[in-house]
Formats: structure tokens, sequence, C-alpha cells
């Protein structure tokens, strides 16, 4: 693999073309290879440092995987079979009976494994309003951990982080940023104070809706016992990735700068637009001067991203729902960070938040031309609607 330390100068857009190749040598590949396979050949004597063992234990195309992460984010990398295993092994650092705090309206498969384990008298779950810097701040008193999204999903809300993440430092209180919304070319959590960072790398990494995967990142402590726990945990529990998905996500990661630039690009004049729309009553973007967190956003964000969400007039459920239904370019679907643009009805999900609005619609604005993204939103919201 190349040395991903000579990384350090050069901006994330080129980073994240560069690094987890191999050396640049004649008669290398450009690209890892796939490598398909469930045992390595062993060491003649005793078990060698580098020795891959066997393939839950490691894999060269996993390894190219997270050292193109671990350059972007700032620290040691593991990828994982899924974003809900990535976030299952940060869960699984709590010591029994601890306390978590999470957002109140958090992503809804977060939010279902937190009471899965509170109702198994693993963990202790304290949501909190992560907007609100000082409930937040009150709720770390006695806390295990801290998981924060910002920009949250799909409420759009945006943590104060450095603040945050210092309190939660100086108490004690291990602390993980779900960064999927920003990407680290937006947002890098490890350098405004967090331990962790987790990607569900299933969306705007990968970028393609066709891979599952997840990531977790923590911060470069010589000794990571974190990455050690964490490790061993993917290890033994089997939460590994196929090589084959890491090498589709690292071919997607490939192009994130110009997929994020795009989308961002795209997002922010719809949320511009749908903000001027008869039908539509809020618009959630923190790219709008409108938005309570853009002050904030501004000062630990390089942009704003490709997601928003928006609600209609009158809060009607059955409404939004006929907005989903009658689109014709947007995909109705669930899942979000492709090149194509996708948009649902989030309360139609029996796990989601009470404090999610009936009516309010997520959009992950793709990279198609905007006049067209438009202009099918707004036939569908006036057939819907008006």
């Amino acid at each position: 693999m190349s040395d991903d330390s000579t990384l350090g100068d050069l901006a994330s857009a080129t980073v994240v073309v560069t690094a987890g190749r191999p050396p640049a040598t004649p008669n290398q590949p450009l690209n890892v290879p796939v490598v398909l396979t469930s045992t390595y050949t062993a060491s003649d004597f005793a078990p060698q440092p580098g020795d891959l063992g066997y393939g839950r234990w490691g894999n060269p195309t996993w390894t190219a995987l997270e050292d193109t992460v671990g350059a972007l984010e700032g620290g040691p990398a593991l990828a994982f079979g899924s974003g809900m295993a990535a976030i299952s092994a940060v869960f699984a650092l709590v010591p029994l009976g601890g306390t978590v705090v999470i957002p109140d309206t958090p992503y809804s498969g977060t939010s279902q494994l937190a009471r899965e384990l509170e109702a198994a008298g693993r963990i202790r779950v304290r949501p909190v309003p992560q907007a609100d810097t000082e409930a937040v701040l009150a709720a770390l008193d006695g806390a295990d951990l801290i998981v924060l999204e910002s920009p949250s999903n799909p409420m759009m809300d945006v943590a104060d982080l450095p603040t945050i993440l210092a309190a939660a430092r100086q108490g004690g209180v291990l602390s993980a940023v779900d960064n999927t919304f920003a990407t680290p070319l937006l947002q890098q959590p490890l350098s405004l104070g967090a331990h962790l960072v987790v990607h569900a790398a299933t969306k705007y990494l990968s970028g393609h809706s066709d891979v599952l995967l997840g990531i977790v990142v923590t911060e470069p402590d010589p000794e990571n016992d974190l990455y050690g726990r964490l490790l061993g945990h993917r290890t033994i529990n089997g939460a590994i990735p196929g090589p084959m998905e890491a090498w589709l996500a690292l071919r997607g990661m490939r192009t994130l700068a110009v997929r994020i630039e795009r989308a961002s690009a795209n997002a922010a004049e719809l949320a511009r637009r749908l903000g001027d729309h008869p039908a539509v009553s809020q618009v959630r973007y923190p790219g709008l001067s409108s938005h309570p967190g853009h002050q904030r956003a501004l000062a630990q964000m390089r942009g704003f991203g490709a997601m928003l969400s928006f609600e209609l007039v009158g809060q009607s459920a059955e409404q939004a729902e006929r907005v989903c239904a009658n689109v014709r370019l947007w995909t109705h679907t669930t899942s979000l960070g492709g090149v194509e643009s996708t948009l649902e009805r989030r309360r139609r999900h029996g796990g989601e938040s009470v404090l999610v609005p009936e009516s309010l619609i997520r959009l992950s604005v793709g990279i198609e031309d905007v006049d067209d993204l438009w202009n099918d939103l707004q036939q569908a919201l006036e057939a819907a609607v008006l």
C-alpha cells in the first residue's frame, strides 16, 4: 500500500483520489485488487507481524479503503459490514449499565438500537435536543458515551461540536460523531475534539447505492486502545465487510469531491426555491441564513452538504405521501447519498421519532440538472398540495 503519511499537506479533494493505492512502481496495478479469500498461507514458524492469518482478521482490500478514509478524517479507520454494525461497535465500548447520551431525533436505526440495548439492561439512554448546547452539557453529567449527528438525520440540527466535545473530554465522556451527512470533505470531527467518527459508508462515501458498509475512525492516539477494542469487537463478532463491497466503496470514493460539490450546489438552490414555494412551511438546510444552526455550520463545516428536509403547509402526512408518489425523476426510497436524487416522508417508518413532523420530507439531492430536479419537485407539490 502507498505511504499515506505523505498526504498530510494535500487538499482533501486530492487525498480522496490518491490515498489507499498500491506503490507507484513499474507493473503494479493502479488500484488495489479485490482479494477474494477466506484463508492465507501461514508463516513457516510462529506468526509474524503483519500476518493476515484468516479472512475474518484482515484483507488488503479493506485496508485500502480504511487507509483512504483514515487519511481524510485524520485517524486510523476500521471498516464494518454496515453502518449499523459500525454504530453497534461504538455502543459496545460502553460498560454494562453505562449511560449513553443521544440526540432526541437521531437516525431511527441508532435510536432503535439504543432502545433495544436499554430494554435488555445493557445501557441507559439519555436523549437530548442536540442543538440545545446547555441541555447537552447538562446531560453529560455521569454519562459514559455521547453520540452526536451533525447535521442530524432527518431534522438537520447542527450541534456545537467544539463546545460539546471539549466538555465531554473534560468530563471523561467518550464522544462519537456520525459524520455521514457532512462527509470528511466538509467536516472532520476528530479535529474538533471527537474520540470517534462514524460513517454509514453505504451513503456518500460509496455514492452509488450499491454497497452496505460502515466505518469507524478513532483519534490518532499512539496507544489507541479504542482502535484495538473496536478491532477486537469486529473480529470476534464477525461484523466484517466483504472485499467486493470495500472495493466498490473505494472506487466510489474517488469521485467524492466532485459529487459533493455538484450535489451541494443543487441542494442549496433547491432549498432556496422551496423556501419561496407557497406549499412549503419550513425548509431545514444549514446553508440557509434562516436555519438556527447556520452560524455554527459556517464555523465548523467547509460546506453545507446535499441533504435537506422540508415541511408542508398544513402538516398533512397524506399530502406529503402524495408528493413522494407523484415525482417522476426523483426516486421515492429510504436511502441517501447516491448520485441520484431521492426523497421520502420519514414518519412513514414506525421507528422514527414522534418529534419528527408528520409532513417532513427528507431530500437527498443528487448530481442531476438542478432545473430538472426542481421542475419535477414543483409539479409533485402542485399536484399534491395546491
